[in-house]
């Protein structure tokens, strides 16, 4: 210890002298100023002065051309004026959830303190505290978390709050907007959710019901938990008589009043296309992490890749039951359809069922998660072999054959050919050709090919049954769509999306989605892929399917019934594009068993269906040019010499590309060896 004095004596001497104290508050002074500068700046900026006029708008979905396509109407968009809530209303909401409303400037520094005092001994943000204008800029502007940083936003966001904005206002605005349970937002849905009345009818027990709510609306829910409500309502009823709001009498009177609940159903969410708006809801949930709550209460804009002629022709489509296989009185066949552009992967219309649609339901055609059949061959077994030197003419096996591990699959009609070629294969949907040819190219090509194209595999899928769609966790209309964007598009695959941007109602963009591609295989596998999947349509499993003026390709595929002793298939699928669109059908039964499945092949279930959704919305696209012939025109033409040596010329580039590039890559090497010759050279003739 007085080896340690000396030191700590010189450290205490230079702090004095170099007024390190005075310094250590100044830094501190000057961190907490600019600190709170940061927040006060982000205050100013967020545009509170438009809030009101957000939060009185739905929530609105534009097409691609950025026009109105459709509204959701949530509740709280039908607000109502602060004029038509009964005062016992709002004086019940203030006593329960911030009786000092009338009196701060946002915020209340005793209820502030409060809250810290109890986050502190949490270790972390636990404790609510916040008024009513708080609440209104959490639920408004900011994310739901629960952290020091948002704490803060939401202090400062709420004081610019109370600067543009009266009591009134505010209360307005936030009694228009909470959330009240049982999808209830806004006082005028709750009115009607839990008493069947508008909101100025309530009484002084229905009014104190509904502020007790606020607070945890699943717990307290009085269609649920009716004992935990009534006691919740007259702690409400208590805290009104005590601030004065109500006299003894009218709180017994209240309190001995029995509850009746009555639902005056109102359609929630009104709005266009609602398939498309579950997706959108859907995309914005699970991918750029909203809430749903979010979404349905703050006024946003949503951009969309929506072609408002494409998904109405393909609403109208599913409207037509004549199309569609009957199915049983206990069951309908259902089915899911997604239209893509194969440049930028934006969803030009989805349709997610048939018959009653609910809200954010089960959407067939982004949630699906099914068996897709043959419609994986192109995937994972004739892209990777005409990428190891294979040809559409090429010559393969069909005969019954037993592989590896026992496995013995069969062609759909248990006839075989002997050898085949293999545009033919793909044309007839061979299935012994397919896995024969995969063995022999490798399963681990094919699995890898499959992620290349998008698909989502696990371990247990590098088998040889992935060349005929068996994979462990199946795949949506979605991501078959994505995959298949490969092919008109020169061998790149686009990113598949719904949403383009969106905006909150203060104008800020909180969500921008960026085109993006993906190299999956060359320009001529592609084209040869679709040489071959042109003749599926012209003259194999998928003709039926034709639109004058427009060349189509694609693939038909299904999947077998997990029982023995039926003719039939438990799914149906037709995947298939022009240069401008790709489009994907499934089709089956939601629910597959001996009493429930499809009825013959997929020229009589999924062709007839696929052909309608082309006819109906391949007119409000340009019929483009794929760039080469189907194998059917090019046998009849003898294989132009102008196309071999395109084929030629596109190799040729191919290849010089690749060099440029690894000419570049190694351009600091090839510049240090060229440095150290000269070096040389002069070395040699200095001498």
């Amino acid at each position: 210890m007085d080896r340690i004095k000396p030191f700590w004596n010189i450290i205490k001497e230079y702090w004095k002298k170099a007024h390190m104290t005075q310094i250590v508050i100044l830094l501190a002074s000057v961190s907490l100023l600019a600190f709170l500068a940061f927040f006060a700046y982000y205050a100013k900026s967020a545009n509170v002065g438009q809030l009101k006029k957000g939060l009185e708008q739905a929530t609105i979905i534009y097409d691609k051309d950025g026009d109105v396509a459709s509204k959701i109407s949530a509740n709280r968009s039908e607000g109502v004026s602060i004029k038509k809530m009964p005062e016992d209303l709002q004086n019940a909401i203030v006593a329960i959830e911030d009786h000092r409303f009338y009196k701060h400037h946002g915020f209340d520094i005793i209820g502030t303190m409060s809250a810290l005092l109890k986050d502190i001994k949490a270790g972390g943000a636990a404790a609510g505290g916040s008024t009513i204008t708080q609440q209104l800029t959490k639920n408004a502007l900011l994310s739901p978390e629960r952290t020091l940083k948002r704490k803060i936003q939401e202090l400062f966001l709420a004081i610019e709050i109370e600067k543009h904005y009266t009591k009134k206002e505010i209360l307005e605005m936030y009694l228009n907007q909470v959330y009240f349970g049982e999808g209830a937002w806004g006082v005028q849905k709750a009115a009607n959710k839990y008493f069947g009345k508008d909101i100025q009818d309530l009484d002084l027990s229905e009014s104190a019901t509904l502020a007790g709510l606020v607070n945890s609306p699943s717990a307290l829910d009085p269609y649920h938990h009716y004992d935990r409500a009534i006691q919740r309502r007259n702690v409400v009823l208590s805290v009104m008589k005590q601030y004065g709001m109500i006299t003894e009498a009218e709180y017994k009177a209240a309190k001995s009043e029995k509850l009746v609940l009555k639902d005056k159903k109102t359609d929630a969410l009104k709005g266009k296309y609602p398939y498309y708006v579950d997706a959108v809801l859907d995309e914005a949930i699970n991918q750029y992490g909203l809430t749903q709550e979010e979404i349905l209460t703050r006024g946003y804009k949503i951009y969309t890749e929506m072609d408002q002629n494409i998904q109405s022709s393909l609403e109208n489509v599913y409207q037509q039951n004549s199309l569609f296989p009957a199915g049983k009185s206990d069951q309908m066949i259902q089915s899911g359809a997604i239209l893509v552009d194969p440049k930028t992967g934006g969803v030009r219309g989805l349709v997610g069922g048939r018959g009653e649609k609910v809200f954010r339901g089960f959407n067939r055609a982004t949630q699906l998660k099914r068996q897709p059949g043959s419609i994986m061959k192109p995937i994972t077994v004739y892209t990777p072999a005409l990428e190891e030197g294979y040809t559409p003419d090429s010559m393969l096996k069909d005969k019954e054959m037993t592989f590896r591990g026992g496995y013995a699959p069969k062609n759909y009609n248990n006839q075989y050919l002997g050898e085949v070629p293999m545009y033919e294969a793909v044309e007839k949907s061979l299935n012994l050709p397919a896995v024969w040819l995969l063995n022999k190219i490798g399963v681990e090509k094919g699995y890898e090919s499959a992620k290349k194209f998008g698909i989502p595999l696990t371990k247990g899928d590098k088998q040889l049954g992935i060349a005929l769609g068996n994979i462990q966790n199946g795949v949506s209309p979605e991501e078959i769509a994505q995959a298949y964007t490969t092919f008109p598009n020169n061998g790149n695959r686009s990113d598949v999306h719904i949403i383009k941007k969106i905006v909150s109602p203060t104008g800020q963009v909180i969500v921008e989605h960026k085109d993006k591609q993906e190299r999956v295989t060359s320009k001529k596998v592609s084209q040869e892929m679709t040489s071959m999947l042109l003749n599926v349509v012209e003259s194999g499993t998928g003709k039926g399917v034709s639109v004058p003026g427009y060349k189509i390709a694609g693939k038909t595929g299904s999947t077998q019934l997990p029982f023995s002793g039926a003719e039939g298939t438990m799914d149906q699928w037709f995947a298939g594009y022009t240069p401008n669109l790709v489009g994907v059908v499934w089709m089956g039964y939601d629910k597959t068993n001996r009493n429930h499945y499809l009825y013959g092949l997929s020229e009589q279930g999924i062709v007839p269906v696929f052909n309608a959704v082309m006819n109906a919305t391949l007119k409000y696209t340009k019929p483009g040019d794929f760039g080469v012939e189907s194998i059917n025109e090019q046998k009849k033409n003898g294989s132009p010499l102008k196309e071999k040596l395109q084929n030629i010329d596109e190799t040729i580039k191919e290849q010089a590309d690749k060099l440029k590039e690894t000419i570049e890559e190694n351009k600091g090497f090839w510049k240090d060896a060229a440095d150290k010759i000269k070096e040389q050279l002069k070395g040699i003739l200095g001498q």
